[in-house]
């Protein structure tokens, strides 16, 4: 029977795990001891999450505003991109649904309709949450919206070492044990290779039935004590450094995420509370590091707070995240570039999957297979959908833009650009992270055009679908306008304390 739980490594990733094992469990099946090391730090750069974190929280019992103050957070309605397609261009990728299905056929069907007669404005006119975010609005959305009105979807931006903290406490007070120390050596059972205890280097050895890996890049269970191998995507995803830096806040805050291409890479603009998280992610292959950190230093919105951090990195996934009693998440799992705020998603998914098909009554094999097929479903689809953004671009003003036009794709990929191309049609799977409107953000934003819409939507009279539509972005701009400004509504509900 397992009956013990050891999470290695602290952090986003291990508190999550922990949080989320104390609350499954409640101390009646099994017990959970998180080990981690003051002395080794985390990467605590993923301050910009997506909408599924709510789920989440909701799992656990957390009170949203009481985390928000706790953690400096913002909220975050949308990602906007600028300079991707090419130099001056913009975009936005807005959290939740754009428009109203009709007769069972997507919406932007008929703005395609709409748009070919030259009515219709843009796509996300008719997305609550792109025209809130661009007005710099912000309130939690009300349940019962107008009809046809679509909801609202939002996230948060958050100091990740903050959230950590947060998760301790809620572990803590739950009956997780922190033991601080350093893994000297991990011990294998001869019989079987399967992970039986840690040694400390101070002598302290902690057994376990079950292990979570949390020790980030290095994998100390998971790559270095199991050898679960490792697959590169950086042939399709060739960025492998960035450089965060915090620095001071400016008003307003921006109820959004913000992703500028670099000339060999990226830049990202986090608001928090009390400074913005800044980054550049970019490839080595293509720009040194001291001038990576001058693009940096240079695009601040602010005076900086700390000299720039550096972080190395390969794109790509362990090739079994679950082997034997021991399952990686977070970085040791594998590492998808933070492009569309999917890391701490990663660990959340992964530690629910976990919880699913938890092994209480000993080792599953059938239960690891499983937990790798789906880890490996969800990973490449992210993948995909991020890879998109580099590859569906006009930029050749520089060696990296041009290797990311032209470079091979995934098949998996190239058949959804090749659908949408067709008909306007997004190939999905079910349970997939990014849904149609997602999707349909980037396609249009980069620049890819469909041939022709699904003649269905020709069905309606085009004067009783043009009314639709103008209703439906009339209400749309109405309610938005109408919402408070995100800094005027943290201010009435959730402003962090002082200190």
């Amino acid at each position: 029977m397992y009956r013990k739980f050891v999470v290695v490594g602290g952090g986003t990733a291990g508190w999550i795990a922990a949080a989320t094992l104390a609350h499954a469990l409640k101390g009646r099946v099994g017990e959970v001891e998180l080990v981690e090391s003051d002395e080794i730090d985390t990467v605590g750069v993923g301050e910009a999450t997506i909408p599924p974190i709510q789920f989440l929280n909701s799992i656990l019992g957390i009170d949203e505003f009481d985390f928000i103050k706790k953690t400096q957070a913002t909220f975050k309605l949308a990602i906007q991109f600028r300079d991707w397609r090419r130099i001056g261009d913009e975009y936005l990728h807005p959290f939740g649904p754009t428009g109203q299905s009709m007769e069972g056929l997507s919406f932007h069907h008929y703005w395609m309709r709409l748009r070919a007669n030259g009515e219709g404005g843009a796509l996300d006119d008719y997305s609550m949450a792109a025209v809130t975010a661009r007005m710099g609005k912000f309130a939690v959305p009300p349940k019962d919206l107008p009809p046809g009105v679509p909801g609202l979807g939002y996230a948060y931006h958050f100091d990740a070492g903050l959230y950590a903290k947060y998760l301790r406490s809620y572990s803590e007070a739950r009956g997780v044990k922190r033991t601080e120390g350093k893994i000297a050596e991990v011990e294998l059972r001869p019989e079987d290779g399967f992970v039986a205890a840690l040694k400390l280097t101070d002598g302290r050895r902690i057994e376990g039935d079950f292990f979570v890996d949390c020790s980030g890049f290095r994998g100390l269970l998971i790559e270095q004590a199991l050898n679960a191998g490792f697959e590169d995507w950086s042939h399709w995803l060739p960025c492998d450094r960035a450089l965060a830096v915090p620095c001071e806040s400016v008003s307003p805050m921006t109820p959004f995420t913000r992703a500028t291409a670099r000339k060999a890479g990226w830049q990202w603009r986090i608001p928090l509370q009390h400074r913005i998280g800044n980054g550049h992610v970019y490839s080595s292959s293509h720009m040194g590091d001291d001038e990576a950190a001058d693009i940096l230093l240079a695009n601040l919105d602010g005076k900086p707070q700390a000299d720039p951090r550096p972080l190395r990195f390969t794109a790509g996934r362990r090739k079994k995240t679950w082997s034997k009693n021991v399952v990686a998440l977070g970085l040791a799992g594998g590492f998808m570039e933070p492009l569309e705020s999917t890391s701490i998603h990663l660990v959340q998914t992964g530690a629910l999957r976990l919880l699913s098909l938890l092994p209480l009554g000993g080792y599953d094999p059938a239960a690891e297979a499983e937990y790798n097929r789906l880890t490996q479903i969800e990973y490449e689809q992210i993948r995909d959908f991020i890879i998109l953004h580099y590859h569906a671009t006009e930029r050749d003003d520089s060696e990296f833009w041009k290797y990311c036009r032209h470079m091979p794709i995934p098949d998996s990929l190239a058949h959804k650009i090749e659908l949408f191309r067709a008909r306007a049609k997004v190939a999905r799977y079910d349970d997939q992270l990014f849904a149609e409107p997602s999707w349909l953000a980037v396609f249009f934003g980069q620049g890819i055009e469909p041939r022709d819409y699904d003649h269905l939507a020709d069905v309606p009279a085009y004067p009783d679908l043009a009314a639709r539509v103008r209703q439906i972005g009339a209400q749309i701009h109405g309610l938005a306008s109408r919402l408070p400004t995100h800094d005027a509504f943290i201010a009435s509900t959730c402003r962090a304390e002082e200190g």
